[in-house]
């Protein structure tokens, strides 16, 4: 972690590392908005009654919030990875910069090279029958436009669901320990205080236990869904390192494995926690109190 923020500051300085910044704070008004308003709304759905609120249910809701958001916000999330990436340019590159030249990357399909390298070691009829074929995929699979914000989509549908429904349960679940009657005194606010409203279900946590539950579900979250996270990465920064290669959800995984073995799926959890743990709790302590705050 500490060889990356060097880097980095020694290629771009302080600047550096918020690159990215500006698509993050774009991204996650609707993200945050689309997630919990989902989650709620999933949730009473799907858990009608205290008598059906079981884990399996929490963690379908949450899951399903997950999805929802990411499908509305994904491409903000792409611009934000390859902000971020881009870090050695000598230039920098705006948002406009960035959304321009993913539009316009030239993705060369894994079908295509294989025929036109196969192509060139036949005879001259051979090569024009891989030359036909070449045509017909490119006239298939889009090379440019509006599909390239969209890579590294599969992995993140993937990794929302085990990342999204544990967060959610997580949270859920250490919020009714901390409120068990043993320990409630010392972590749940009194209700003399705090005036609960019409729409509370559960009484209120203090702040340093609201806080603690977030943690907690942003670790085991994280945790959870890791592996996904790294493949995603590499899929979305795809476009601008090697080949331009659209590679799949199993190549890209293949690719790692074989680079670093299986501990290449967890480079980068470190600061991956210093982020998640300390965000997951403040965004749970918000909207719970906001909730509280407004009757919700």
């Amino acid at each position: 972690m500490l060889a990356a923020i060097s880097d980095i500051k020694r290629y771009e300085g302080s600047r550096g590392l918020y690159k990215g910044h500006s698509a993050t704070l774009l991204r996650i008004f609707p993200y945050a908005a689309i997630k919990f308003l989902a989650y709620e709304q999933i949730r009473a759905t799907v858990i009608s009654s205290p008598e059906h609120e079981t884990p399996i249910r929490r963690l379908v809701s949450g899951s399903l919030a997950g999805i929802t958001s990411v499908f509305f916000t994904y491409p903000l999330e792409l611009i934000r990875v390859r902000l971020a990436f881009e870090t050695k340019r000598t230039s920098r590159s705006s948002l406009t910069d960035i959304c321009k030249q993913i539009y316009r990357e030239r993705i060369t399909p894994q079908s295509t090279t294989a025929a036109t390298a196969s192509g060139a070691q036949q005879s001259s009829t051979g090569a024009a029958v891989a030359e036909n074929v070449s045509s017909t995929v490119n006239q298939v699979v889009p090379r440019s436009g509006l599909a390239n914000f969209y890579r590294g989509f599969g992995p993140t549908i993937l990794g929302m669901l085990p990342y999204a429904g544990v967060s959610f349960l997580t949270h859920d679940t250490v919020g009714d320990w901390l409120r068990y009657p043993s320990v409630s005194k010392y972590t749940t606010i009194p209700d003399s205080e705090t005036k609960p409203k019409k729409g509370s279900r559960h009484p209120q946590l203090t702040a340093a236990a609201e806080l603690f539950s977030g943690a907690v579900a942003g670790l085991v979250a994280q945790t959870f869904s890791y592996p996904l996270e790294v493949i995603r990465r590499r899929m979305q920064v795809g476009g601008a390192v090697g080949d331009g290669r659209r590679m799949g959800i199993i190549e890209t995984g293949r690719k790692v494995w074989l680079e670093r073995g299986f501990r290449g799926f967890w480079v980068g959890l470190t600061i991956g926690y210093i982020k998640i743990v300390p965000m997951s709790a403040t965004a749970f302590f918000v909207y719970e109190r906001l909730k509280w705050s407004l009757g919700i």
